[in-house]
């Protein structure tokens, strides 16, 4: 894969309900790599420039640093599809190039260490 610059990173976090955000990033039906995977697609990137799931799955070792390999990344998506936190976009038919939306509905539904530890749910 040719080198491509580096997405900007955002300044400020996209406006997502943060009860949901604060609720899926500590859903215990996810391994901690889904939940990584979650973080950075959520808000790592401007809206409209995440990167494909094809990009990401084709960055070479040197590319990833010291991140986890291919495999390892597309079982977190496969994990993070199977629950619903992750959508197609619809931009293609077959998935390859696929873009995937975030979505936080099924954090309502998360499993959360030892009860809730006092996660608001009315979005404060």
């Amino acid at each position: 894969m040719a080198t491509t610059e580096p997405r900007p990173v955002p300044s400020a976090f996209p406006s997502l309900a943060p009860h949901l955000l604060a609720q899926a990033v500590r859903d215990m039906r996810l391994t901690w790599r889904a939940r990584g995977v979650l973080a950075e697609l959520a808000f790592g990137y401007h809206p409209g420039q995440e990167p494909t799931i094809s990009e990401l799955t084709s960055l070479t070792r040197t590319e990833r640093h010291a991140a986890e390999g291919r495999e390892a990344f597309k079982k977190a998506v496969a994990e993070l599809r199977a629950l619903g936190y992750l959508k197609p976009d619809g931009s293609s038919k077959t998935g390859v190039g696929e873009r995937l939306v975030v979505d936080l509905a099924p954090a309502a539904g998360a499993r959360m260490p030892g009860g809730d530890h006092g996660v608001p749910t009315d979005g404060s």
